[in-house]
């Protein structure tokens, strides 16, 4: 009898990976084991993992640098949610014979979450909330209008247009801004296009980001970009945090150089017990949710069993491929 392939899922924190994909398809083959809790440290990481042929990984919840996999001698597939996956090493992949598959995935959840994150933050919904069910002040605060304020997304791809679609029902004025966009694409979605960084964060009520972090984006938000902002003006992040000096940004929100921030992202995930991100009034945050939603991670599961009967198969799909 053929001995079975061990297949490990990570960080399935909410325990619903086995339940939203067919795993029969691959049953016969493949023996798989969830884990629901985040492993931390390298070291938990390959001692877990050291008798495991498939890792699928969700998104960059657990990095993979060759460090990693250079011990882990029987890992053959590596399979990540989405089809970019900046934690994983790709060169290193290729030269230990791993090879590596993405899923599709949708970008509404994102945009969805950074909606509710504006909506919740510019009208003090925590704030009230909590008030209102431990019988404090009925109202307290004064929310702050969206119509005929003006959003600036930093980045105007797919998350970025829809964005600006949904800032223009609500009558909001849209500005964008990338190092590489143009009048022309800035045109095509209705959105005024803003020649500098600076001149978007200069005249935003909102600032949202929705940029790739590298080299270029990295730390692209720091203190002399929040001097430019509005007193008035918060700052969105769903994409990543490096793409924002966090310091900086700590202290704008302390000093009141911005009236606060929406965040899904953090530089430390999970985010330690003790950060002050966790204290500080004027921020609204959540735990990296962006992309989590039933629909999501449905497509995420069913293309990695699709992608393991495909390797199987001898006939890999989705590959990751190490761009020179």
């Amino acid at each position: 009898m053929q001995t079975k392939l061990r297949c490990a899922i990570l960080d399935d924190y909410q325990n619903v990976a086995l339940s939203l994909a067919d795993w029969s398809l691959v049953q016969d083959r493949v023996e798989v084991q969830t884990f629901n809790h985040y492993m931390g440290s390298e070291e938990k990481v390959i001692q877990e993992l050291q008798d495991v042929d498939i890792v699928i990984l969700m998104r960059e919840r657990t990095p993979f640098p060759e460090s990693v996999i250079s011990r882990l001698p029987k890992l053959k597939l590596l399979i990540t949610t989405g089809m970019r996956n900046a934690s994983i090493d790709l060169k290193a992949a290729e030269r230990h014979g791993v090879i590596v598959c993405g899923t599709e995935g949708s970008s509404n959840p994102p945009t969805e979450l950074t909606w509710a994150l504006i909506l919740g933050l510019s009208r003090q919904l925590v704030t009230e909330n909590n008030a209102l069910k431990s019988n404090r002040n009925w109202q307290s605060t004064v929310g702050m209008d969206l119509y005929g304020k003006t959003l600036g997304l930093l980045g105007l791809g797919k998350i970025g247009s829809r964005m600006a679609a949904i800032a223009k029902a609500f009558g909001m004025n849209v500005m964008a801004w990338s190092q590489h966009l143009t009048p022309g694409q800035a045109g095509e979605q209705g959105v005024i296009w803003c020649e500098t960084k600076e001149e978007l964060l200069e005249q935003s009520d909102i600032v949202s980001i929705h940029l790739v972090l590298s080299e270029r984006t990295r730390h692209l938000i720091g203190q002399a970009e929040f001097q430019r902002m509005k007193k008035t003006a918060l700052l969105i992040n769903t994409s990543r945090a490096g793409i924002v000096d966090q310091g900086a940004m700590v202290e704008a929100l302390q000093s009141g150089l911005i009236a606060g921030a929406g965040l899904d992202v953090f530089e430390q995930e999970p985010l330690p017990v003790n950060h002050i991100m966790r204290t500080l009034p004027n921020v609204l945050a959540t735990p990296h949710l962006g992309y989590v939603t039933r629909g999501n991670y449905e497509i995420y599961y069913n293309h990695a069993v699709e992608n393991i009967e495909m390797f199987l198969k001898g006939s890999p799909i989705r590959q990751l491929i190490v761009k020179e």
